[in-house]
């Protein structure tokens, strides 16, 4: 020790042809090969955990979507799904919300609705004033009401 000191190869260890450091010397090879496989096996052991926690978390949100699904409500009348936007449009959220006039129909049936109504109000005003212009013409001039 005087020679290579404390931390030189100086111990020569049962079994072993040279000499070798403190470290060395004084380590235990079989238990470091048992702790490295134990500590593989807890790493093992980790990653399939992790696997499983994965594909437990995989497997829910699919339940989930799978849910969400089923309640996503249909148009009455072509039966179509809802798109998300068009679900939460109908959905009333709260007391300040106003409510949808056609719940029940997809975004295109709502706008063909829209647009029929729209060309049955546009004819029936173009009726409306179709019929009034005749009884105007028939009694003369627009003074000749007020003559009766």
């Amino acid at each position: 020790m005087r020679e290579h000191g404390p931390a030189g190869a100086v111990f020569l260890r049962f079994g072993r042809d040279h000499k070798q450091h403190l470290w060395e010397a004084i380590g235990n090879p079989r238990r470091e090969a048992a702790d490295a496989r134990a500590r593989e096996e807890t790493r093992i052991r980790q990653e399939e955990y992790q696997a499983q926690v994965r594909r437990a978390a995989q497997e829910q949100a699919a339940k989930k979507a799978a849910e969400r699904e089923a309640r996503r409500p249909v148009c009455a009348d072509c039966g179509a799904k809802f798109t998300d936007e068009r679900w939460r449009t109908v959905e009333r959220v709260g007391w300040g919300t106003t409510q949808e006039p056609r719940p029940t129909l997809c975004g295109d049936c709502d706008r063909q609705a829209d647009a029929d109504a729209q060309r049955t109000s546009s004819a029936h005003q173009h009726q409306e004033y179709n019929q009034a212009v005749p009884e105007q013409k028939a009694g003369g001039t627009w003074l000749s009401r007020f003559r009766r």
